[in-house]
């Protein structure tokens, strides 16, 4: 069981660190609506791990990689959450834009009003900002990636060992590969919230909204056309 579980956490680091939509998602919460609610969408995708690997454990995961149709139906779901999630970051940055002129051409106005930075920092905000909000929007991407279903139906089998019991050696499995999910991308959230004077600045805040709303735009068109094909 040891041997299982060092070799397992090796693999499931490596699989972690990798880039994809999770840590587009963290970074995009984090830049929007903070530390804790980026921590909160860590949360939500490593609850997401804890949802695949008991669909593993009483066999969902072996009829979704079956079923084409299962398959393609989960898969075009997460595709157009991912991309809808892509349009969001796009709109937050094309309001940034715009709030930024409204502060060069009319600081005096916003002045009289009561506004400022603040409040145009505040109007930049999605539906996402709310830590339940984001713990959600963590579970969804998950949850609606059935790759993460397939990679757990034909990579946790190898790591447990014959006689162990299955449903509680898988969940100890998952809960090893949702601890280190929960510590990188925790890492990421705080990384990001040290340096968020710099973030936060209006320019470099709409090129990186912009780079993280085409990177999820681009990641949700990868699974619709590998799930299509």
């Amino acid at each position: 069981m040891i041997a299982s579980l060092l070799g397992f956490t090796t693999v499931a680091a490596l699989l972690t660190i990798s880039p994809g939509p999770d840590f587009a998602v963290v970074l995009r919460t984090a830049l929007g609506s903070g530390r804790r609610a980026a921590l909160c969408s860590a949360l939500g995708i490593s609850t997401g791990c804890f949802v695949w690997g008991l669909a593993g454990a009483i066999g969902l995961t072996a009829m979704l990689s079956a079923s084409e149709a299962a398959y393609r139906v989960v898969g075009l779901a997460g595709a157009l959450y991912l991309m809808w999630l892509g349009v969001q970051a796009l709109r937050s940055a094309r309001r940034g834009r715009t709030t930024g002129r409204t502060e060069t051409t009319g600081t005096g106005r916003e002045a009289a009003a009561g506004g400022g930075p603040a409040q145009a920092a505040g109007a930049t905000k999605d539906a996402l900002a709310t830590p339940l909000g984001a713990f959600r929007t963590g579970l969804l991407t998950n949850v609606l990636n059935p790759k993460v279903g397939v990679v757990y139906m034909s990579l946790l089998p190898q790591f447990i060992p014959h006689g162990a019991p299955v449903v509680a050696t898988t969940l100890l499995l998952v809960t090893v590969h949702a601890a280190l999910g929960v510590l990188w991308l925790g890492g990421v959230a705080l990384a990001v919230h040290r340096a968020r004077a710099v973030f936060q600045r209006p320019r470099v805040r709409r090129r990186l909204d912009q780079a993280t709303g085409g990177v999820l735009m681009a990641l949700g068109a990868a699974v619709g056309f590998e799930t299509a094909r």
